[in-house]
């Protein structure tokens, strides 16, 4: 019984010095702490909701034929964002969502028209924009967890638009 007391000691020991020598998860919180900005090209929901319905009204063929990237005759039938600005906007986008209650699992990417814009570049023209999408978080006992499975709707978070257009079709 003598010899127990180095024993516990140096299990004391050693558990005093693997707490301040071991790394420890950092604070995952920690995170949200930090402002993120919305993107240059962020737009309203509402600027959104504008643009996918005169897509759905403006977009007969002979609206889609005569719209012609300027001093080209090459239609545009793509958007392109650099992966910095999509980075950006996701990041952006996850935290918004947070903030409003839902968890982001994914993007959807909708067409939308400018229809009548006083910026006469961009009148009538087509555009793409980049919502957010996931289910609105539930409480871990809610039964309606095990019994509906989540739901990827747009997320009430401001889009993404802007990018730069594409000629011709796909592949480029």
């Amino acid at each position: 019984m003598k010899k127990l007391g180095p024993i516990i000691l140096g299990f004391i020991i050693g558990a005093v010095l693997t707490y301040y020598f071991c790394p420890r998860p950092t604070d995952a919180m920690h995170t949200m702490d930090v402002e993120v900005k919305a993107p240059k090209d962020t737009i309203s929901v509402a600027q959104a909701k504008i643009l996918s319905k005169n897509w759905e009204q403006r977009n007969p063929i002979e609206v889609d034929s005569t719209l012609e990237v300027e001093g080209s005759k090459k239609k545009i039938r793509s958007v392109w964002w650099s992966l910095d600005e999509i980075n950006e906007y996701l990041a952006y986008a996850e935290v918004e969502s947070k903030k409003l209650g839902y968890t982001m699992t994914g993007v959807r990417v909708y067409l939308g028209n400018y229809g009548k814009n006083p910026n006469q570049a961009i009148q009538n023209r087509n555009t793409m924009f980049i919502v957010p999408t996931g289910p609105r978080k539930t409480s871990k006992a809610s039964s309606l967890n095990i019994m509906l499975p989540p739901t990827d709707n747009d997320i009430p978070a401001p889009p993404l638009n802007h990018g730069s257009g594409g000629n011709g079709g796909y592949p480029q």
